[in-house]
């Protein structure tokens, strides 16, 4: 009795909406083969389209490393660096990539000049040695501005903290006169305003072609640059006069510069001694001349009493000087 009365119940439940659902979800309505690879290929296209899409914002977000040919690649339009490739650092450099291959990525953004090529932001040492190799090239690609350039350039300098004192001077100064504001020059060096005044006065102060020979220098700090500045304005003799070039070739940038400094510092030469003799041939007094400066010596033991006898005329031979009464100094006949 009851199992007719439940079969009953069950037959005049309403339908249920979220079963009848679920059912026809379990069973998909079948397609043909036609169909079916026309889903599939649309599927794909779609598919392709939303990777290339993808793949563009990655690109434009700096997000996405891709490999570029290098020849494709053209160096930033502000260098920063001053070392050449035939260094030691740079042979290192070239044997890890090729050993390891290329470990970080450079930072490039489409050349606004040529749209087919690209512009290095950092990474040119990189990029010269894979282009020394023939290997292509790992880089960001990012949409930037010559402002954005700059200051990736100099921050990822910041962060290596190996640009030397001449670098980042000529850097600051190359940024300002292409029109680049003082405040994005602090941004990118991480600098206060007074110290960028100072690298930027010492770099314009220098020839270039000085700087490009001496190189980064990377142990020489502001204050001998600047006495190199200085001694540049006081000389009135071209600095390559000066110098033994044949020389200046065979040695390290430190040591070029060091070169130069002497070879544009005045010679010292020693101090001009006068000795004042008697009748006798005896050295009574000596004069020593140096740095502007005018010493005498009495020998005390011989002439006990000439020092004091100085020291109390003294005064009248200097009131002496300056009526005009001068002789010509004895001393100068010795």
């Amino acid at each position: 009795m009851n199992k007719r009365r439940d079969a009953l119940k069950a037959m005049m439940t309403p339908i249920n909406d979220a079963s009848h659902t679920e059912h026809r979800h379990t069973k998909p309505v079948q397609k043909s083969g036609s169909l079916k690879a026309m889903g599939l290929s649309l599927q794909s296209l779609s598919d392709d389209a939303d990777e290339a899409q993808a793949l563009r914002e990655q690109i434009a977000s700096g997000e996405h490393i891709i490999q570029i040919e290098p020849d494709l690649i053209d160096v930033s339009f502000i260098r920063d660096r001053l070392d050449d490739i035939n260094t030691d650092d740079f042979n290192l450099l070239k044997t890890s990539i090729e050993e390891h291959g290329q470990q970080v990525p450079i930072l490039v953004r489409p050349n606004p000049h040529d749209d087919r090529r690209y512009q290095v932001a950092y990474g040119h040492r990189r990029l010269a040695a894979l282009r020394s190799i023939g290997r292509p090239v790992k880089a960001i690609v990012r949409n930037l501005s010559d402002e954005d350039l700059i200051v990736a350039q100099g921050k990822e300098n910041l962060e290596r903290k190996d640009l030397s004192f001449i670098e980042r001077a000529l850097f600051a100064a190359k940024l300002e006169a292409h029109g680049i504001e003082r405040n994005v020059l602090m941004a990118a060096l991480a600098v206060h305003k007074g110290n960028l005044s100072t690298m930027i006065a010492v770099a314009n102060s220098l020839p270039e072609d000085l700087i490009q020979v001496i190189g980064p220098a990377p142990r020489i700090g502001r204050p001998r640059w600047e006495l190199l500045s200085q001694l540049l304005q006081e000389g009135d003799t071209p600095w390559r006069e000066k110098v033994d070039l044949e020389r200046l070739y065979r040695i390290d940038s430190d040591a070029r510069f060091a070169l130069i400094l002497k070879s544009l510092s005045p010679r010292k030469s020693g101090p001009h001694v006068f000795a004042l003799k008697s009748n006798e041939g005896l050295s009574y007094a000596q004069i020593e001349q140096a740095n502007g400066k005018t010493k005498v010596t009495v020998n005390e033991a011989l002439t006990p009493e000439f020092g004091q006898y100085l020291i109390t005329h003294l005064p009248e031979i200097y009131a002496a000087y300056l009526r005009g009464e001068k002789s010509e100094p004895r001393i100068r006949k010795l």
